[in-house]
């Protein structure tokens, strides 16, 4: 009995000299391993509220809302407490710095509110049939990465001379009003816009 004594006080005065083993958790969090997976955030700078994130999450843990209204926006909610916290929106970001996984995971609370993030921004929507397009942001952000490229379409001009103050403020399009040449500079989703050059090449 004599030996296990000793080394417990030796491991009593240890503890006395260098302090304890046990951490400070959670008035003092630990630090996380540099490849820790933690809460999912979005960067208000980088992300353009393309949705890509919400197509390939497999947990469904993000959530996309658009307003059908003329000021209509596309808000995007992250629930990171049904999130599996797997790197799939990181990876498949468009930007590819839109969102990440912090090394925060103290996420515990009582309050199931508390646990969402959310984005948004305002809609751009097709002049013809009304379906929203996609984001000013987004729009914003090809432009960027096509450089000269990007004045082959008719979208991205109009979002560049939004950009920088170009464009007054437009007429709203008649409704009922059949497509015809003079749309090509509106903003027209895929579909009508391929209605459009069906109807100015082939006649259809």
């Amino acid at each position: 009995m004599k030996y296990p004594k000793l080394r417990e006080l030796r491991e009593a005065v240890t503890a006395l000299i260098k302090g304890p083993y046990t951490t400070k958790f959670p008035k003092v969090p630990s630090p996380a391993a540099p490849a820790y997976r933690g809460k999912p955030e979005f960067d208000e700078e980088e992300c353009v509220v393309c949705g890509a994130c919400a197509n390939v999450c497999p947990a469904q843990a993000i959530e996309v809302i658009e307003e059908d209204t003329p000021e209509g926006k596309r808000r995007m909610i992250l629930h990171y407490d049904i999130c599996q916290f797997c790197g799939q929106c990181h990876r498949d970001c468009l930007t590819e710095k839109g969102i990440s996984l912090t090394q925060k995971y103290d996420l515990a609370t009582l309050d199931r509110k508390e646990c969402i993030v959310t984005i948004e921004d305002r809609l751009i929507f097709c002049e013809f049939c009304g379906d929203p397009i996609t984001t000013p942001k987004h729009l914003h952000w090809l432009i960027s990465r096509l450089g000269p490229r990007a004045f082959s379409n008719p979208s991205l001009i109009l979002a560049s001379h939004e950009e920088i103050e170009l464009l007054e403020k437009r007429m709203l399009r008649e409704k009922d009003v059949p497509l015809s040449r003079s749309d090509q500079l509106t903003f027209l989703c895929p579909r009508c816009r391929k209605q459009l050059t069906l109807k100015e090449e082939w006649g259809r």
